[in-house]
C-alpha cells in the first residue's frame, strides 16, 4: 500500500514535467571533422585515378559529399574520346539504376500526398494487370510495395531490362495483357526487376496526371535546383553529354544510346556529379531526426522510410574491407535503394547503376554525414570499388566519428536514482524509480549480493561516468574502480514518466 501510494504521488508529481519526451537529436561533436577529411583527399584522388587505369575507363568523375554540401570533385580521362572532351564534374552520364529511387521518392510522395497506398494492389491503378495468372491461386497480388522492393515475383532481368529504355507504354502495357511469367510468387522473394520499376513509372503517370518524367523533373528535380539534368540524351549539350563505350580487343567501342521511353523510371536519368550531389545531399539531411521546418521537395520521415531495409536481408559471412580485412556484412533492398550495416555496425545507404556503355555509384554512411557518388562511361563498370575505397580512406584518415546521441532527460534522471539504490539495496521498493515487473524479475536480496561482489573486484570507486545512451529509454554508466570498472545497464518502459524495467550489472577488467 505504502508503495502503491508513493507511486501515485510520484505520477502526480511528475507527469506535468516529463509528459512530453525532451528530445535531443544526435549531433556530431568535433568542430574540425571537414578539416580532417579535407587531408584525404589526396588519397582519395589516388585511388579513383588507379582504378579508371587499372581498369580501361574512358572517363570517370566523382564527388565527396559532407553535411549536405559538395566539397570536393575529381576527374579523369574523356566522355567523347574522338573529340578529345574531357570529364568533368558537369559532364553528364547516364547514370542506370540510380535512377530507381529517384522513382521511388515520387511514388512516396504521392502516398504523402494522399493519391495512393503502399499496399494496394497494383491492378487498382493498371488494369491490365487485374487478371494476372499467379505461379498458384493462393498468391497475394502484386503491391506497390512489392515493386519498390523486388518482391513481385518478376524475374531478375538485368541483360533484358538495360535494352527496353525507349519502348512506349503501350509495349509496357502488352506485357501484362499477354500475361507475366512469374519466377515467384509475389511477397516471397528478392529479385532485381527492372520490370518493376518500369510499372511503377506508369502509376506515377496514371496518378498524377503527368508522366513520371514530368512528375520527378517538376517535383524533385526543380526544388533541388538540378538544372542539368535530363532524360533524353538528344536534349543534353553535345560538349556535356558523355557517350558509352566498351572495351573489345584492347580498344573502346562507342556504344548506341537508347532513347527515353517507358523504363526510363528504372534507369534512363542522365545528370552531372554537380547535380547528382544535391539528391544526395537531400538524404544525408534526411538524419538526424528532428523538429525543424520542411526544406525538400519530400518529407525526411518518407525518406528515411525509402532507406530502411524492408527487404530480406542478406549475411555476406566472407566479405573483406577493400584492403583485404575479413568485415562480415548484411545487406537488404530498400525502397529503390540499397541497405548494408558491416562488422564495425557501419550503416551504407545507396545504389549502383549499369547499362550498356556507363556504371555508377552512390554510397552514403548516414551517420557519419558523408557520401561519394562516382560515374564511368564503361560498360558495367563497377564504380562501386573505388567508392568503398574513397569511404574506407576517408575513414580511416579522417578518424572522424558518427554523430552522438544526447542522453535524454529521463534517462539521466533514471541513472542518478540508480546510483544512490546501487547504495543500498534494501531502500530499492521505496525509492519509485522501478516498474511493477522489476521486483518479480529481480530479487533485492540478490542484487544486493551481487552488487557487493562487483565492488570488492572492482576496488575503490574512482568516478562515475556519464549515462552513455543507445536511444532515448536504453543506456548505459561505468563505475570505474581501482582494479575493475563496473557497467551498469538499465532499460525503461513505455510509461511516462518511464520506470525502470530492466537492470544488468557487470564487472569489466581494465
Amino acid at each position: 500500500m505504502i508503495l502503491k501510494t508513493f507511486h501515485t504521488i510520484l505520477l502526480t508529481t511528475c507527469c506535468s514535467i516529463t509528459l512530453a519526451q525532451n528530445y535531443k537529436p544526435a549531433k556530431f561533436t568535433d568542430p574540425d571533422r571537414l578539416k580532417k577529411i579535407e587531408a584525404a583527399y589526396p588519397v582519395i584522388d589516388q585511388i579513383y585515378k588507379d582504378y579508371a587505369v587499372q581498369n580501361h575507363f574512358p572517363g570517370l568523375v566523382y564527388g565527396i559529399i559532407v553535411d549536405g554540401k559538395l566539397v570536393h570533385t575529381g576527374s579523369f580521362g574523356y566522355t567523347d574520346i574522338k573529340a578529345k572532351t574531357l570529364a568533368t564534374p558537369q559532364s553528364d552520364f547516364r547514370i542506370a539504376s540510380m535512377t530507381k529511387s529517384l522513382a521511388a521518392m515520387a511514388i512516396l510522395k504521392l502516398r504523402d500526398e494522399g493519391k495512393l497506398k503502399l499496399d494496394d494492389p497494383a491492378y487498382l491503378y493498371i488494369p491490365e494487370m487485374k487478371n494476372t495468372h499467379y505461379l498458384t491461386k493462393d498468391a497475394t497480388p502484386v503491391t506497390l510495395r512489392h515493386l519498390l522492393t523486388h518482391s513481385a515475383g518478376y524475374p531478375e532481368d538485368n541483360p533484358w531490362g538495360d535494352r527496353q529504355l525507349a519502348v512506349s507504354d503501350a509495349e509496357l502495357l502488352a506485357i501484362y495483357k499477354k500475361g507475366v511469367s512469374f519466377s515467384n510468387n509475389p511477397g516471397t522473394g528478392y529479385e532485381y526487376s527492372n520490370l518493376g520499376f518500369a510499372t511503377l513509372g506508369y502509376i506515377i503517370k496514371k496518378v498524377s496526371g503527368k508522366t513520371y518524367e514530368q512528375y520527378i523533373n517538376e517535383n524533385i528535380l526543380k526544388p533541388l535546383g538540378m538544372t542539368h539534368t535530363y532524360w533524353e540524351y538528344t536534349e543534353v549539350p553535345k560538349d556535356q553529354l558523355a557517350l558509352g563505350y566498351r572495351w573489345l580487343d584492347n580498344e573502346w567501342v562507342e556504344q548506341p544510346l537508347l532513347h527515353d521511353g517507358a523504363y526510363g523510371a528504372m534507369g534512363g536519368l542522365i545528370t552531372s556529379i554537380e547535380d547528382f550531389s544535391k539528391y544526395i545531399a537531400v538524404h544525408i539531411a534526411a538524419w538526424p531526426a528532428r523538429d525543424d521546418a520542411e526544406t525538400g521537395p519530400v518529407k525526411r520521415s518518407s525518406i528515411r522510410e525509402m532507406q530502411y531495409p524492408w527487404d530480406v536481408s542478406y549475411l555476406s559471412a566472407n566479405a573483406k574491407t577493400t584492403t583485404g580485412r575479413p568485415c562480415p556484412n548484411v545487406s537488404a533492398y530498400a525502397y529503390g535503394l540499397r541497405w548494408a550495416k558491416d562488422c564495425e555496425n557501419r550503416v551504407y545507404i545507396g545504389h549502383t547503376g549499369g547499362l550498356p556503355g556507363f556504371g555508377s555509384n552512390w554510397n552514403m554512411l548516414p551517420d557519419y554525414g558523408v557520401g561519394v557518388v562516382s560515374f564511368a562511361n564503361l560498360t558495367y563498370a563497377r564504380a562501386s570499388y573505388p567508392n568503398s575505397a574513397a569511404l574506407d580512406t576517408l575513414l580511416a584518415l579522417s578518424g572522424i566519428k558518427p554523430r552522438t546521441l544526447p542522453a535524454s532527460a529521463i534517462l539521466e534522471q533514471r541513472k542518478n536514482e540508480l546510483v544512490k539504490v546501487i547504495a543500498d539495496w534494501s531502500k530499492a521498493k521505496q525509492s519509485g524509480i522501478f516498474a511493477d515487473n522489476f521486483f518479480l524479475d529481480y530479487f533485492p536480496d540478490k542484487l544486493k549480493a551481487a552488487t557487493e561482489e562487483a565492488f570488492a573486484k572492482a576496488g575503490k570507486t574512482l568516478t562515475i561516468s556519464d549515462v552513455v545512451p543507445e536511444n532515448q529509454l536504453r543506456g548505459y554508466f561505468i563505475i570505474r574502480g581501482e582494479k575493475a570498472n563496473i557497467r551498469v545497464s538499465f532499460t525503461l518502459t513505455p510509461e511516462n514518466p518511464a520506470m525502470i524495467q530492466e537492470y544488468h550489472l557487470d564487472v569489466i577488467d581494465i
